[in-house]
């Protein structure tokens, strides 16, 4: 199967009149290696189907295609997704019946038609990445993996373990779900404008999340709270969010943690536990 190159993409781009924006986060592979290293790298097997969000002009989609893939991709941009159905039909006639576009936001998207996703594979918008790689995992338990292509510094913040200096609350959430690796970088020279960062993929498989007693919001909340103020310890950062000082610290202890500790220092696990601990205190 042929794959866009920067003449194909630039031509549709040019035919659409579309150009890309930064409120949708556009920025196009136009490098037909780098497709077949991320879907070599997805290593599926041709019973799976795959979520794209945001296929763009379709380089990504027709590497997934020549795998013999399901795609269901979603998009935001109207006229991308009107175009791209044409644009498989055109590259790719025999695997227009692999292929279901949804125009839409991914972070808006409840349902999809055809059978349920089992992966995950996408160049996702760097403005949204992290919230579309959760609602992803979230919203489709069939979704078994993930490889992502996202901002190297989003990259460094989602698969950082406790106390490193990368490690935020989007470790801590993807944790929740899934272990996550990074597993290559990716130059900044095989995108359509060309972007002023550099890029990496994310390797993604879900796993049981923590067994606790208690809900994975409230456990979010807990996150929210302890990393809104990074600097303080989890006695004074979740003071306002368990009711007071006291009963933070009380909780703390219960679910055997210190409470001089920071939240940069608390894995999945211990951020489970201490959302527990603190429904106990305040029940």
């Amino acid at each position: 199967m042929a794959l866009l190159g920067p003449a194909d993409v630039r031509r549709l781009a040019t035919e659409l009149g579309v150009r890309p924006t930064k409120k949708w986060g556009q920025n196009f592979v136009v490098d037909a290696n780098t497709v077949r290293r991320i879907v070599r790298t997805a290593a599926l097997d041709p019973a799976d189907v795959v979520l794209e969000v945001g296929p763009g002009l379709g380089s990504l989609t027709l590497g997934l295609l020549d795998a013999g893939l399901h795609v269901t991709a979603v998009e935001v941009d109207p006229a991308l997704a009107h175009q791209l159905p044409q644009t498989v039909a055109a590259y790719a006639p025999d695997a227009v019946d692999r292929l279901d576009v949804v125009a839409a936001d991914a972070l808006a998207v409840d349902s999809l038609p055809g059978p349920a996703p089992t992966a995950l594979v996408a160049n996702l918008p760097y403005n949204v990445a992290v919230p579309v790689l959760l609602h992803a995992l979230e919203r489709w338990p069939s979704l078994r993996t993930a490889l992502v292509m996202v901002q190297a510094e989003v990259a460094d913040r989602i698969v950082a373990p406790p106390g490193s200096r990368t490690y935020g609350v989007p470790s801590v959430k993807v944790a929740w779900w899934a272990s996550a690796r990074r597993v290559g970088a990716v130059p900044r020279g095989v995108f359509w404008p060309v972007p002023n960062v550099d890029s990496a993929l994310v390797a993604v498989h879900r796993r049981e999340p923590p067994a606790v007693d208690v809900t994975r919001e409230r456990v979010f909340a807990v996150v929210d709270a302890a990393f809104a103020q990074r600097r303080k310890s989890l006695r004074a950062a979740l003071a306002g969010f368990a009711g007071s000082a006291d009963n933070a610290e009380r909780a703390v202890r219960v679910a055997g943690l210190d409470p001089l500790a920071r939240g940069e220092s608390l894995s999945v696990e211990d951020f489970s536990r201490l959302a527990a601990a603190i429904e106990s205190v305040g029940s």
